[in-house]
């Protein structure tokens, strides 16, 4: 095992670079038509009661302000949403990917014995994460750890309906880290990361 400064890395024979199954990413979240998932939206905004009622007075310029903000907040909401989706979409992908890399690894002379065949598919495999890391996969609004998270916790995105707005908000974020984090600390000791320049990963976008 190699330390470099505080962190652990795998040591793999010979010197050469290893090309992994490329993760294939699928951009475009699969929606209900958005005014149905604006109307859901919306449904949440009223049945809440984010906004304070309307005064007793019949005053249009007070009911159309009122319908505004409820609208701006329900398109927040649907925002909020579409991105929560985009990230699991990115966790169902990398959780594939992970597989595929697995089976991978175990068909290579030279990375079989890097993975604990005692661990759960998955499970524990974090490595795989810091790898896309460290090689700098990324997109905008996307956190890949919360991404991975999101998809643990979800087999599939719920529709909107199932959410509260405070989860929209302000819990979902957390949900997910807490639940990344959890699944992380499966690996086994000593935890090691996979040399990035050992490796070769090509991120293809389907939507394309």
């Amino acid at each position: 095992m190699d330390i470099i400064g505080d962190r652990k890395f795998v040591e793999i024979s010979g010197n050469k670079t290893h090309d992994l199954p490329p993760l294939l990413i699928r951009t475009s979240p699969a929606l209900k038509p958005l005014d149905r998932v604006v109307g859901m939206a919306t449904d949440i905004v009223e049945s809440e009661h984010i906004l304070p009622d309307l005064p007793a007075e019949d005053q249009p310029a007070i009911e159309a302000e009122f319908e505004r903000r409820r609208m701006d907040l329900a398109i927040n909401l649907v925002e909020r949403y579409m991105q929560l989706v985009a990230n699991w979409r990115w966790g169902d992908s990398i959780l594939e990917w992970i597989r595929q890399c697995e089976i991978t690894f175990e068909n290579r002379a030279e990375l079989r014995n890097l993975l604990r065949s005692d661990v759960w598919p998955h499970a524990g495999r974090a490595s795989f994460i810091t790898l896309l890391e460290d090689k700098g996969v990324s997109v905008k609004g996307i956190d890949l750890e919360r991404a991975v998270g999101l998809r643990l916790t979800f087999r599939q995105p719920p529709p909107i309906s199932f959410f509260s707005n405070q989860f929209l908000f302000y819990l979902n974020a957390t949900l997910a880290l807490t639940a990344y984090q959890t699944w992380a600390q499966l690996t086994p000791p000593p935890v090691a990361a996979f040399p990035p320049e050992r490796f070769r990963v090509e991120v293809v976008d389907m939507e394309m």
